[in-house]
C-alpha cells in the first residue's frame, strides 16, 4: 500500500510542558518552532512513522529571563544542541481512540525511550477541502534523563524546579495530495 504523508499544521499545533515550580506551582510553557511528518497506510495511524524536530531556541515561558536561561547550558544549550527530536515511534490501538506511543526522544544528543498516551480526535475536512487529523498527546519525563540539571536548593528543603516534566501536545496534521 502507498504511504500517506502527513505534516503537522504549525498555526493548529501546540507543543508544551509544564515542570513544578518551588514544589508548589506549575510554570507552563511550550515551543514555537517544530515540524514533522507522519508516514501511514492510508489513514491508519497505527503503524505510523513520525518525525518531529523541534528547535531548542524557540521554548518560550512568556518570562524572556527565563526563557534566555532555558536557552543557556543550564538547560538546552540551545547553541550547542539547536534541536530535539523525536523519531522510532511505535503506535500501539488501545481501543476507544486511545493510543500509546513509544520513541525515541533526543536533547542535547542524548536519546532516551519515552512512553505517551494519544488521544485520537479524528479525521475531519476543513472548509477549503483539506483533510486533517487531530491528536492530543500526553506523558511525562524526567528532565535529569537528557542532561537537564540544573536546580538550586531552597532553604526550607526542596528545590526550586522539579525534576518531572508533563507533555501537554496538540497536534492537527495535515494530509498531503
Amino acid at each position: 500500500m502507498e504511504k500517506t504523508k502527513w505534516v503537522i499544521d504549525p498555526t493548529h499545533s501546540k507543543i508544551g510542558f509544564k515542570v513544578k515550580h518551588l514544589m508548589i506551582s506549575n510554570v507552563l510553557g511550550n515551543f514555537k518552532q517544530f515540524e514533522g511528518e507522519v508516514l501511514t497506510d492510508g489513514d491508519n495511524f497505527e503503524n505510523a512513522e513520525i518525525k518531529l524536530t523541534i528547535d531548542a531556541a524557540s521554548v518560550d515561558t512568556e518570562i524572556a529571563d527565563r526563557n534566555t536561561h532555558l536557552r543557556s547550558a543550564d538547560f538546552f544549550d540551545a547553541e550547542k544542541y539547536p534541536k530535539l527530536t523525536f523519531s522510532d515511534a511505535k503506535i500501539v490501538d488501545l481501543g476507544d481512540d486511545t493510543f500509546e506511543m513509544k520513541g525515541s526522544l533526543t536533547i542535547k544528543d542524548i536519546t532516551k525511550p519515552v512512553k505517551l498516551t494519544v488521544e485520537f480526535g479524528g479525521i475531519m475536512k476543513d472548509p477549503w477541502g483539506n483533510e486533517k487529523a487531530g491528536f492530543s498527546i500526553s506523558g511525562k519525563i524526567n528532565r535529569k534523563d537528557w542532561g537537564l540539571t540544573w536546580n538550586a536548593a531552597l532553604e526550607a528543603g526542596g528545590v526550586l524546579v522539579g525534576e518531572d516534566v508533563k507533555l501537554i501536545i496538540d497536534v492537527e496534521l495535515l494530509k498531503q495530495k
